[in-house]
């Protein structure tokens, strides 16, 4: 059983690399790593883009933090890897293509950044003494209906496989997946925003729902993998679902909302957890947790340690059908949260302040 027999784990003097570290969440994440653990030796930021680098630096410099490093680099490249994990003890895998139109489209190079990459990530990491791993994956993952979903879910299955080949190394490797993060590049609110000005905001499906978490949620549950995953856990968040009509309506209410049909692998609701999961899942209380099948570790053994239920046989978690739904209100106060700290750029920022001045006129009179 993994918790007894393996070292204690803190990321206080940890040195951490995180892929696709440009990104919506590797800002956030290193944001929050370095002013809760100021005293970790190493975070290096590995990303295949040179500007969005630069424009991160000049919010976390090297010269105000020593410990961070900007890594060109992809993961698609074994070798590249390797030489970046030379010291490092933990890894956050964020990299990944996420566009499903895009990845229809361009199907081979959806595998090679997501599947071959995860691979890579793996190898790279049983071989480089790592200790912790964990990998960002997405409600799509779960039966999927397009590429994107498809990928995820075999990266998923690869990093909860990579702790039956671990041996005898100190490497623990879990997953966390969540659905849409409010205000990341490419989703739909940023989407909405931007077309707030055209007056239309085309809904794909008026029954479409999204389950919603917000980029410092997302954080805190990859810490909590960090320090607490025993090694094969798919992670779940219990978190609100949102109705896309309700997005658009909070949004912009005086605009056009013309019905123009789903995308190429799109569906009307997500699902994170499938009912044939539910015979490997627990509630942890914060979150659920898809324990493998056939691991080192039984279900009973890990409620009896971890103070976690089983799920009822047959249980499903769904957008559609999910218990808590975020209201037209909430929508716009979390908006209204999320737009400005969304970005650490001044040029953003000011774009973003426009906008939450218009939707404030939007809000209700207390």
């Amino acid at each position: 059983m993994p918790t007894p027999s393996k070292s204690e784990f803190s990321l206080d003097r940890a040195s951490i690399l995180l892929t696709g570290g440009t990104g919506s969440f590797g800002k956030a994440f290193v944001k929050t790593i370095l002013a809760r653990y100021p005293r970790i030796k190493r975070l290096v930021i590995f990303s295949r883009d040179e500007l969005k680098q630069f424009e991160m630096a000049q919010q976390f410099s090297t010269k105000d933090y020593p410990m961070v490093r900007y890594f060109i680099g992809d993961v698609r490249d074994e070798a590249r890897l390797r030489r970046a994990l030379e010291g490092i003890d933990t890894v956050v895998h964020a990299a990944a293509l996420k566009q499903v139109p895009t990845a229809e489209y361009n199907p081979f190079e959806c595998i090679k950044t997501n599947v071959l990459g995860a691979q890579n990530i793996i190898e790279a990491c049983l071989d480089g003494g790592i200790r912790r791993v964990v990998a960002l994956s997405t409600d799509k993952a779960a039966a999927p209906s397009n590429l994107y979903g498809a990928t995820k879910l075999c990266s998923d299955k690869l990093f909860v496989a990579a702790n039956n080949i671990a041996g005898s190394r100190d490497i623990r490797f879990s997953v966390v997946r969540y659905g849409n993060v409010m205000g990341s590049r490419g989703s739909v609110i940023p989407f909405f925003l931007d077309k707030r000005k055209t007056g239309v905001l085309p809904i794909t499906d008026p029954t479409m729902t999204r389950f919603n978490i917000d980029l410092q949620q997302g954080v805190e549950m990859v810490l909590w993998g960090l320090e607490k995953a025993w090694g094969g856990e798919i992670l779940v968040p219990k978190i609100p679902s949102y109705r896309i009509t309700d997005v658009a309506q909070a949004i912009g209410p005086e605009c056009a909302h013309p019905v123009v049909g789903v995308r190429p692998g799109e569906k009307i609701h997500e699902e994170m957890i499938t009912a044939s999961d539910s015979y490997t899942t627990v509630d942890l209380g914060r979150y659920y947790a898809i324990l493998p099948s056939g691991g080192s570790y039984s279900v009973g053994d890990y409620c009896k340690e971890s103070g976690a239920s089983p799920v009822p046989t047959g249980f499903c978690y769904n957008s559609g059908t999910n218990e808590h739904f975020l209201t037209v209100d909430q929508l716009r106060e979390l908006i209204l949260d999320q737009v400005e700290s969304a970005s650490p750029f001044p040029a953003e920022i000011s774009r973003r302040r426009a906008t939450q001045t218009a939707l404030r006129e939007l809000a209700p009179v207390a």
